[in-house]
């Protein structure tokens, strides 16, 4: 049986496609607008990040397509998988990111959910979308690293 992959301590999801898709040039903690079974769902890890973006819509900030399952012991009051969640940020936070968004290739992508402080903290990050040609080369960068290594380990 597979081991299941497990987050850092007060992590509860991370899109681990954004570094592979995207070439992360700057990163903003938000907070994120949510009920009491999307927060009792996201401690239970029942949330997913993969497909999920943020976009600015008249001065707010929207979080769209993640999914948080619907609470296990729930009632018929249950919130909405795929619902969009607003982000909480500072408006000068968001004129500024709103200005770097208008850059040609500059999108906003979520990178990790998590707890700081009793608080579901989201952290966003402005990508620009990688070329398959820059994604190979990070492949090779890594393999090399990976080698180097393993020769270190050898000498030693």
């Amino acid at each position: 049986m597979a081991k299941k992959r497990t987050n850092q301590p007060g992590t509860f999801a991370t899109n681990r496609k954004a570094k592979r898709n995207y070439e992360i040039l700057d990163k903003i903690e938000c907070g994120v607008v949510l009920t009491g079974t999307e927060v009792k769902s996201i401690r239970a890890s029942e949330v997913s990040m993969d497909e999920s973006f943020a976009e600015i819509r008249q001065n707010e900030v929207f979080l769209q397509q993640m999914r948080i399952e619907p609470y296990t012991y729930g009632n018929i009051a249950n919130h909405d998988p795929v619902a969009e969640r607003k982000l909480l940020l500072h408006k000068t936070e968001i004129e500024r990111i709103h200005g770097q968004i208008h850059k040609k290739g500059i999108t906003l992508v979520p990178l990790k959910l998590y707890e700081k402080g009793g608080r579901v903290k989201l952290l966003l990050g402005l990508g620009r979308g990688k070329l398959n040609a820059d994604k190979r080369e990070d492949i090779k960068k890594k393999d090399a690293d990976m080698e180097a290594r393993r020769a270190m380990r050898r000498a030693t």
